[in-house]
C-alpha cells in the first residue's frame, strides 16, 4: 500500500519518495516494522491469552520440566502471522504473483493451524484437527501453488542465449548474449556443474509430451514438499525457541537467495537461474525474519508463549513455498536439515518399533524418544543447550547452502 503511495509521490517529484523503489530500503523497513509488531503487540496478545486461560495442554512424556509449561499461553502463531502479513501488505508490490502466493500460503496454513489449536484448547481434544484434514489442507495449498506457477504468465525464468546481431537469429555460437523469458520446469540442484535440473528429465521417455507431463510432476512435487516441510516444522516445535530460531535462520538464507535470483547482474555473475520479479520476495522474507526474531523474544527459554500449530504449520509451509518459487526446493534437505532430521527420527522410530514388534513380539526403539530433540532431553541435556546447539547446526547448514552457489 505504502509502495504505491510513494510511487505516486515520486511521480509528483516529492522529495525522498523515490527511496521506496529500492528493495533494500523496503526490506529493512519490513524487518523493523515486523519486529515492532511482534514485540509490542506480542506482549498484549500474551496478556489476552492469559486472561482467557488459553494455555498449553501437557501430556505426560516423562520429560524434565514438562509440567512447568502447563498453562503457558499457546496459539502464539497469530503474532507471527500478523507480523508477516501487515508489513508485507504495506511495503511489497501487491500485484506481484509471488507475493500473492506467499500471502495466500501464510493465511491458508494459519487458518488450518488455528483450527487445530482451537479444537485442542477449547474443545479439550488433545488430538486436535484430524490428521487427514490437515494433510488435505496442505495438499490443496500445494495444488493451488503448483497450478499458479504453471498457469500464470508472470511466472517465468530468463536464460542467457547467444544471438546473431546481424540476422537477429538465435545460434549455437555467437558473439553477443541476451536474456530470453520462458516458462520452465527447471530448478536448482546442488553440487552439479550446470546447477540445474529439469523435471522434464523424469518423463523424457514421453517424447514431445514430456514438457506437459513435466508440469504434472512439478505440481505433485510442490504438494509433497509443502506437506513434508510443514509437518517437519510442526515436529520441530517441541522445545522453547527451537522452531522459531531455526525458522529465522532459514528465512535469512531464503532472503539471500531471493535477492540474488531476482537481480539480473548478480544472477549472471553467479551463473544461476534469473527469476524476474522474485527479488520482491526479499520484502516478505524480511518480515518473516522480523516476526520470528520478535516472537523469539517471548518464546525463548523459559517460554512465555508457544506458537502452537498456528505458527509451526505456517512457518513450514512458508519455507516450502518460498523455496519452490525461487527454484531452490532441492536445497531444502540442506538448509532445512533440522526439520528433515526431526521428521526422519520419527519415521525411523515408528517404523523400527512396528518392525521389531512384528518380528520379536516386543517393539524396540532406536532413540530414547522421538522427535530427536526429546532424545537429547532423555540423555540429560538441558533444554537451552539442546536448542542452542540446534541453532548452531542450522547456521552451519545455512552457510553450506550458500556455498553450493560455487561448490559444483
Amino acid at each position: 500500500m505504502l509502495y504505491y503511495l510513494f510511487l505516486y509521490l515520486d511521480n509528483m517529484n516529492f522529495p525522498g519518495a523515490g527511496v521506496f523503489k529500492y528493495i533494500s530500503f523496503r526490506a529493512a523497513a519490513s524487518f523493523l516494522f515486523s519486529l515492532l509488531i511482534a514485540l509490542v503487540y506480542g506482549k498484549r496478545i500474551i496478556k489476552y491469552l492469559q486472561v482467557k486461560q488459553i494455555g498449553e495442554i501437557v501430556r505426560d512424556l516423562g520429560l524434565e520440566g514438562q509440567y512447568e509449561k502447563k498453562g503457558t499461553p499457546t496459539m502464539g502463531g497469530v503474532i507471527i502471522i500478523l507480523a508477516i502479513v501487515i508489513p508485507t501488505l504495506f511495503l511489497a508490490k501487491l500485484d506481484n504473483v509471488y507475493i500473492l502466493l506467499m500471502l495466500t500460503t501464510t493465511i491458508w496454513l494459519g487458518i488450518l493451524g488455528f483450527a487445530d489449536d482451537y479444537i485442542k484448547v477449547f474443545k479439550k481434544n488433545k488430538d486436535g484437527l484430524s490428521g487427514k484434514l490437515k494433510i488435505l489442507g496442505q495438499v490443496v495449498l500445494g495444488l493451488i501453488v503448483g497450478l499458479t506457477l504453471y498457469m500464470s504468465d508472470d511466472v517465468v525464468i530468463k536464460e542467457k542465449v547467444q544471438v546473431n546481431t546481424v540476422e537477429n537469429q538465435m545460434l549455437v555460437e555467437g558473439d553477443n548474449y541476451e536474456f530470453v523469458s520462458m516458462k520452465s520446469t527447471k530448478t536448482t540442484i546442488p553440487f552439479v556443474k550446470d546447477n540445474e535440473f529439469d523435471y522434464a528429465y523424469l518423463v523424457g521417455f514421453l517424447g514431445k509430451n514430456a514438457q506437459t507431463a513435466a508440469w504434472i510432476v512439478f505440481v505433485l512435487a510442490v504438494i509433497l514438499i509443502t506437506t513434508a516441510v510443514s509437518n517437519g516444522a510442526n515436529l520441530t516445535d517441541g522445545l522453547d525457541g527451537l522452531a522459531t530460531g531455526v525458522s529465522a535462520i532459514i528465512a535469512l538464507t531464503l532472503a539471500f537467495f531471493a535477492y540474488v535470483s531476482g537481480n539480473i547482474i548478480i544472477a549472471d555473475y553467479l551463473n544461476i537461474m534469473y527469476i524476474p520479479n522474485s527479488g520482491e520476495l526479499v520484502i516478505f522474507a524480511s518480515a518473516l525474519i522480523g516476526a520470528t526474531v520478535g516472537f523469539l523474544w517471548y518464546n525463548a527459554f523459559p517460554a512465555q508463549i508457544f506458537m502452537g500449530d498456528t505458527g509451526s504449520l505456517t512457518l513450514g509451509g512458508i519455507i516450502a513455498v518460498f523455496a519452490i518459487i525461487i527454484r531452490k526446493e532441492l536445497l531444502i534437505p540442506i538448509f532445512s536439515g533440522i526439520f528433515l532430521v526431526e521428521s526422519l527420527s520419527v519415521i525411523i522410530q515408528v517404523g523400527y518399533f512396528k518392525y521389531t514388534k512384528r518380528k520379536f513380539g516386543t517393539g524396540r526403539r532406536v532413540f530414547k524418544m522421538a522427535p530427536l530433540h526429546h532424545h537429547f532431553q532423555k540423555l540429560g541435556f538441558p533444554e537451552p543447550k539442546i536448542v542452542t546447539r540446534f541453532w548452531i547446526v542450522g547456521i552451519m547448514l545455512a552457510v553450506l547452502t550458500i556455498v553450493t552457489l560455487k561448490l559444483r
